[in-house]
């Protein structure tokens, strides 16, 4: 698929990865539309607005929207919360976030009228190669997602709607976390470095414009997952 004069949508396009990865695409003529939960939307961008820990709210954002060629899945919720916690409702909150909504933009973007050539990426977390035991309701819910990232690709695929996923590295510390996350996250990783937003916007380019590419998850971790205990 060629970029320019394409109508891309990215969840949770205003900040950190996600306006990266807009950026890098506007400035190779797409048309970049944002989402927005409570991120103040970056200026010539248009946004829309919603909160995907609301069940429902995904299901509208479309249709707000021009006929959209690429979905960009990178909204997400991320709170350290065990699964033997007694906090329920947070654990449902993490699967509204990182997999319902996902899920029905998916289906939503794949029931556009004369869609006829589409590609949707899900962003999705190392914690799908080797979970670890804060990874709570987070990890099942990217694990959950990965899952529905295949099983899209094969079901989609004979319309010529390709579906693919990147699963990230240390590339910013999480939101509301200290640097000395990463301080101690880096020396585990096999290149000893952070992943650059170059790197992942590249990627995404790569994965739009290779006509052959689906059912494939991309680690782009500097080796993380090849060595993660």
């Amino acid at each position: 698929m060629n970029l320019c004069g394409k109508n891309i949508l990215i969840t949770g396009g205003a900040r950190r990865v996600g306006f990266a990865v807009a950026a890098s695409l506007r400035g190779a003529g797409a048309a970049v539309y944002l989402h927005v939960n409570k991120s103040t939307p970056p200026e010539g961008y248009p946004a829309v607005r919603a909160d995907f820990a609301v069940p429902g709210e995904a299901d509208r954002l479309l249709a707000q929207l021009p006929r959209i060629d690429v979905l960009i899945n990178n909204a997400s919720m991320y709170q350290l919360n065990r699964l033997d916690s007694a906090d329920l409702e947070l654990d449902r909150q993490h699967f509204e976030v990182n997999f319902f909504a996902p899920l029905a933009l998916m289906k939503a973007f794949a029931a556009q009228a004369g869609l006829t050539d589409g590609v949707i990426i899900n962003f999705l977390d190392q914690e799908i190669f080797a979970p670890t035991p804060a990874g709570g309701a987070y990890a099942l819910s990217r694990r959950a997602l990965r899952d529905a990232t295949l099983e899209m690709a094969r079901l989609l695929g004979p319309r010529n709607i390709r579906v693919n996923g990147i699963a990230p590295g240390p590339v910013l510390p999480p939101a509301g976390l200290e640097e000395s996350r990463m301080a101690k996250t880096l020396p585990t990783v096999p290149l000893g470095r952070k992943v650059e937003l170059e790197d992942i916007a590249g990627t995404v380019k790569f994965i739009i414009a290779n006509d052959s590419l689906t059912g494939v998850i991309i680690p782009v971790d500097c080796g993380q997952h090849c060595f993660r205990t």
